[in-house]
């Protein structure tokens, strides 16, 4: 089986791609693109961002994303009507996401009602750290439990970030277990008084730089999170299924920039920390070789030309220097391809023009798929 038949499988069997990289490697794009593969394929794809920035909403050539699945038009897509699929897309609201789930496993009306208007929820339930991602997880259980979809294809913060969103369900699990976080779903605060003298220092300390009010609205939270802590330990470990399961796959966005491919090799290291690996690697805007022609003579023919025909003699000079990035590119790409051989690798040439609506999109992803390969000499670098 060809890489490109293995790459195909992305679209056409697995349930969860996860798509990571640093910041400015064209992520997004990539993810849109799997999602529209899987959907010219004739499957229910969704694609899911948590990036605020309206760069896939403008890729699928609609004015803006929500927390709801919106379906894109097949005409829009796919103008011949060639396909049976259908294609999906929303952004993360971790708010919205957040109070579906405290509404979800609060025990009664008035016990999600007390939550939900509780000040301090309020204040961090978009905010906190670490709950954009947990709530990125849980949109996606939510979504592949109950969305009815083929293909969940998840776009994660810039790559470091994109970590915590592994870890997201694991450091959950270890909140709910924390001392702390149990002596404050204690009914009373007598027992605070008896039983930790530390955690009420804690709190009077807190209170002094922030307020007594505020320290009241976080143990009424916790107060009033009493009971629920079961949904959410159940929940949290079933994310965590999720992301094991070997219908997820975890797909690294990169460019040959030295940064961005040390940032890549740093992400699949730690992804093996959880046991989990990289299923395939995209190198984007991959600069094409256009000749075997040594870099040497290159030059030397171009100052050979220089006195008598100054412009070939400048060709020749660019071409060098194209030449000059793209070798050392494959060099670079080479490293890393020792370093992640179990991966499938797929380049994407530098474009003309920034993806910016479905056309450049469905360029995207025939260079992915193998509709519009690199030349050869490129892509076997």
């Amino acid at each position: 089986m060809t890489t490109a038949d293995h790459f195909a499988e992305l679209a056409t069997r697995r349930s969860v791609v996860v798509c990571c990289g640093t910041g400015g490697v064209g992520k997004t794009t990539a993810a849109a693109a799997i999602a529209l593969e899987a959907a010219r394929r004739g499957r229910n794809a969704c694609v899911v961002t948590i990036d605020p920035a309206k760069r896939l909403a403008n890729a699928l050539g609609i004015e803006s994303l929500s927390d709801t699945p919106a379906e894109i038009a097949p005409a829009i897509w796919d103008p011949a009507g060639t396909s049976t699929g259908r294609l999906s897309a929303l952004m993360l609201d971790t708010k919205s996401t957040f109070d579906r789930l405290v509404t979800r496993y609060a025990g009664d009306e008035d016990q999600s009602r007390r939550i939900l208007d509780n000040r301090f929820y309020r204040n961090v339930s978009g905010a906190l750290g670490g709950t954009q991602e947990y709530m990125a997880m849980e949109k996606l259980h939510e979504l592949h439990a109950e969305g009815g979809y083929d293909l969940i294809v998840v776009d994660t913060p810039p790559t470091r970030h994109a970590l915590d969103f592994v870890d997201a369900p694991a450091r959950l699990l270890r909140l709910l277990d924390n001392r702390v976080f149990r002596l404050l779903m204690m009914p009373t605060r007598a027992y605070l008084k008896v039983a930790s003298i530390a955690v009420q220092t804690f709190l009077r300390t807190v209170a002094r730089v922030v307020g007594r009010d505020v320290i009241d609205d976080v143990v009424a939270f916790f107060r009033a999170f009493e009971g629920m802590e079961a949904g959410f330990r159940e929940r949290a470990a079933k994310v965590q299924e999720l992301i094991a399961d070997d219908e997820t796959a975890f797909v690294l966005v990169t460019t040959p920039r030295r940064d961005a491919l040390d940032e890549a090799e740093f992400f699949a290291h730690r992804l093996t920390d959880h046991s989990l690996s990289v299923s395939a690697l995209i190198v984007n805007r991959v600069h094409p070789s256009f000749t075997d022609t040594p870099l040497t003579v290159l030059h030397a023919e171009a100052e050979r030309l220089a006195a008598d025909d100054p412009a070939r003699a400048e060709r020749y000079r660019a071409l060098a220097g194209l030449e000059t990035v793209a070798r050392h590119e494959r060099a670079e790409l080479t490293r890393l391809r020792e370093r992640l051989a179990h991966a499938d690798v797929v380049l994407v040439p530098l474009l003309a023009h920034d993806v910016h609506d479905l056309d450049g999109l469905a360029t995207i992803a025939d260079h992915l798929f193998g509709a519009r390969p690199l030349p050869p000499d490129t892509a076997s670098a």
